[in-house]
């Protein structure tokens, strides 16, 4: 019975997930895992550096990112209070398509939706779905909560507006057990609803350390993204000391009475494949004038450039300059990307 942890955090949610990459996959050869996920808050920044050192290890990787969703607009800003801005969303890249979509969703989180964190919108996640699979994520998913608040209409509601985005096989719905009676309170609930919509049942562990004992270095990073210290009664910190990077034996005792939770997790990792092209120009192709390479068309308007600056003819310090950097500039093949913007300047 295989398990693939989905959910998972690394150094890139920045203050507020002490594993570092290298670490992680570190984790994942001790415990025999030959794939995970990775899920940081609200961005992709860790992403190539997982992908890569993931391809190393001869792990697959799986990218994706728990995101921040707005609960109505995200130019909406009247939430009053940081609980009240958002909700989130755990997102996994099944494709290219889906990696393409996620750098675009994470973007927009940041360009139109900052609001305490960097935050999407329903109608962002319906124009970018394609590719995605989404999870309900944990307790401040939309789903959760609403059951935590004894609002089954909105949960209700919550789940039929991710299945009408990404579709019934790409929305799952998520539990966890951290040894906090919110979860114990929820769980049965998410089975059932599960089971009710014909949703893909998956457990995770919410991991930002990778031992248990990292529990207290988990904490201090805390103190220093909210600004307090351990002595500080009222200091944030996670309820339990639970939340890290757990085997698959543990996992599957923990979930032992829904075990087809800890085998979805191998099938989602099997649907999730993208290859993300490394070391390739993404330069566009410049189109020249009829006659012209595109080094010469650049060197005739570096030409034309330098005797409308220098005079004619140009003085030969400025001339040898020029052909050096020319020089640089082809040796570099950055001449499309400097007659691309020459064009956007000139226009």
């Amino acid at each position: 019975m295989g398990f693939t942890h989905l959910h998972v955090h690394t150094e890139y949610s920045v203050l507020d997930g002490v594993s570092t990459v290298n670490q992680l996959l570190e984790r994942c050869t001790q415990h025999g895992m030959n794939a995970c996920a990775i899920t940081d808050h609200g961005n992709l920044f860790g992403a190539i550096d997982f992908y890569k050192s993931a391809k190393k290890h001869g792990i697959k990787p799986i990218i994706g990112s728990e995101l921040y969703v707005a609960p109505k607009s995200r130019f909406d800003r009247t939430a009053g209070s940081q609980e009240f801005a958002y909700q989130h969303l755990l997102l996994l890249c099944e494709n290219e398509t889906g990696y393409h979509n996620l750098c675009r969703l994470s973007s927009k989180g940041y360009l139109e939706g900052f609001y305490y964190k960097p935050r999407v919108d329903d109608e962002l996640l319906a124009e970018y779905h394609e590719g995605l699979i989404a999870s309900s994520a944990c307790l401040g998913g939309r789903v959760p909560n609403a059951i935590l608040r004894g609002d089954m209409d909105a949960a209700h509601a919550a789940i039929q507006k991710y299945i009408d985005i990404f579709g019934k096989d790409n929305f799952l719905i998520e539990i966890m057990d951290h040894g906090m009676p919110e979860e114990h309170k929820v769980n049965p609930v998410l089975i059932e609803l599960a089971h009710k919509y014909g949703l893909t049942l998956v457990a995770t562990n919410d991991s930002h350390y990778n031992d248990r004992d990292d529990s207290e270095a988990h904490e201090v990073l805390l103190c220093v993204q909210t600004g307090t210290n351990l002595e500080d009664q009222n200091h944030f910190r996670f309820p339990t000391d639970q939340f890290y990077f757990r085997s698959k034996d543990e996992m599957k005792a923990l979930f032992a009475s829904v075990p087809e939770a800890i085998t979805n997790t191998a099938k989602i990792a099997e649907r999730c494949n993208i290859s993300i092209p490394l070391g390739n120009s993404l330069i566009p192709n410049y189109t020249v004038p009829e006659g012209y390479t595109k080094e010469g068309y650049l060197h005739e308007l570096v030409l034309t450039g330098l005797a409308e600056r220098y005079g004619s003819p140009v003085p030969e310090k400025m001339m040898e300059r020029a052909v050096f950097e020319m020089g640089v500039i082809e040796t570099m093949k950055f001449v499309d990307y400097f007659l691309v913007v020459w064009d956007l300047i000139h226009y």
